[in-house]
């Protein structure tokens, strides 16, 4: 019990502290005016309360990453609380507040605007197929996980095409109109229930009769999987992921004073770090291990029916209700932003204003295309491929706001060191997964290893070279 509390309360002192020190080095200021103001149209760019973009971003980036994740990273033993709670105040935190000022400094672009400005065009280039390729497939395991547990509730009357159809006309829909319209109205609600079903759920587990088990190093994995670099790719939303960098801009048009952004930005990582915090708490908990979550896991039918059996012991009939919200309506509210900042960065590539009606529908159409068309492949082939892929981006999303901050003169350690790190999860685990290269464990992580060194070694040579010295002279000059 004692581990859990200490976690706990280490994310939000996190939050007051380091989330403070962040700001401060990056240079927000409350009188500089966001694209909110300076670019308003109604349809993407229009002001927002903070509070009600806190909620929007928290669930904007949640959806089943924090419990899912979690669950499934719990089968490593409470080692996992110390990822979640390091990963989401000096990496994740990190990540998402800078992607979302970088937005807002940059006239709300999305991420791979960002990441070209700061690493150079053809990483642009790379990064627009990128982020695209990561946003359609969270948006098709997102419609495709709540079509298949519709589908088990309507047995034989409802199958699983008929609920895609049904999720994939309401993305078209909230992909199209004005983000005030039902994102600002309903996400607000839908993120406050989440963070409702995980305080429950983490008070069920304080006051309740459970023995959460305390933090030890050793791998409890049932399977005996590595915990590096596998841990740090499952648990991913808990920690950092680079789909909340995709996320990001959607609010960064919405925020009207920059000293919003740690609120906005950063708070709503080190929420979706307290929320996976307690579901890994929960999940190792209530089946007294990780041997036993493997088999609730198997005899549950996933995640899906631990999170159902949890909720309806701990909480009830509210809590069945809420555990069908949290992965249902949750995943669903995630995939239908994703597939907006899919029209948002296509927007940004080929120069569409999207204030035309006539302009979001050139852009919308073909997305929801190819969206339908992928709900049709195997599901968890689809996850596993998101799971890389998202923490790569997230890999390259650091080492861009590190540039950024270099080029600034300011500290840019506080980007380049948790870069570092994921440059050697995202490689290490290319190399060694089944659906990457499938090479030996060992030579795998050596390998990861010798990349993130080498990338380092070249991004300080870079900011240390004469030419880079010119372009923080020409920056300052600007300022």
């Amino acid at each position: 019990m004692a581990s859990f509390l200490i976690s706990l309360a280490v994310l939000i002192i996190g939050y007051f502290t380091y989330g403070k020190i962040v700001d401060r080095i990056f240079g927000s200021e409350e009188k500089r005016e966001t694209p909110a103001v300076t670019m308003e149209d109604g349809v993407d760019y229009m002001a927002m309360d903070w509070k009600k973009a806190f909620l929007i971003q928290f669930l904007n980036i949640a959806g089943l990453g924090p419990i899912f994740g979690a669950i499934a990273g719990a089968l490593w033993g409470p080692t996992a609380f110390l990822w979640i709670v390091f990963g989401t105040i000096f990496a994740g935190g990190v990540h998402d507040y800078l992607s979302g000022m970088l937005s807002i400094r940059s006239g709300g672009a999305s991420i791979s605007e960002i990441i070209g400005e700061n690493l150079g065009d053809t990483i642009r280039q790379i990064m627009r197929v990128f982020s695209i390729v990561l946003l359609v497939l969270v948006g098709t395991v997102f419609m495709t996980g709540p079509a298949l547990l519709l589908s088990n509730l309507t047995p034989g009357f409802m199958g699983v095409n008929v609920w895609l159809i049904i999720i994939l006309g309401y993305y078209f829909i909230a992909t199209f109109l004005p983000v005030d319209k039902i994102i600002g109205k309903l996400y607000p609600i839908f993120g406050l229930a989440l963070l409702i079903m995980a305080l429950g759920v983490g008070g069920g587990l304080i006051f309740g009769d459970y023995n959460i088990p305390n933090i030890a190093l050793n791998n409890l994995h049932p399977g005996e999987l590595p915990m590096w670099p596998l841990l740090f790719v499952t648990i991913a939303c808990g920690a950092i992921s680079g789909f909340h960098s995709t996320q990001s801009p959607i609010m960064a048009r919405c925020t009207t004073n920059e000293k919003e952004g740690r609120k906005i930005f950063y708070g709503a990582m080190v929420a979706e770090g307290i929320v996976a915090l307690i579901w890994a708490a929960a999940a190792m908990t209530f089946f007294q291990g990780t041997g036993g979550l493997n088999e609730a896991l198997a005899s549950l039918g996933g995640p899906a029916g631990v999170v159902h059996e949890i909720t309806g012991t701990m909480m009830g009939v509210v809590g069945g209700v809420l555990a069908m919200l949290g992965v249902i309506a949750a995943p669903i509210t995630s995939g239908d932003t994703a597939f907006r900042s899919v029209r948002l960065t296509l927007s940004d590539i080929f120069g569409l204003e999207q204030k035309s009606v006539k302009n979001r529908l050139i852009l919308a159409i073909p997305i929801f295309i190819v969206g339908g068309a992928l709900s049709q492949i195997n599901f968890d082939a689809l996850w596993r491929y998101f799971a890389w892929s998202n923490q790569t981006v997230a890999m390259v999303v650091l080492w861009a706001g590190a540039m950024w901050l270099a080029k600034h003169g300011k500290n840019h350690w506080i980007a380049s060191i948790p870069a570092f790190f994921m440059t050697g999860v995202s490689s290490t685990y290319i190399l060694y997964a089944p659906e990457g290269f499938q090479l030996p464990y060992s030579f795998s992580v050596t390998a990861g290893i010798i990349i993130a060194v080498v990338t380092m070694g070249i991004y300080i040579k870079k900011i240390n070279s004469t030419q880079f010295e010119e372009e923080i002279m020409v920056q300052k000059q600007a300022v």
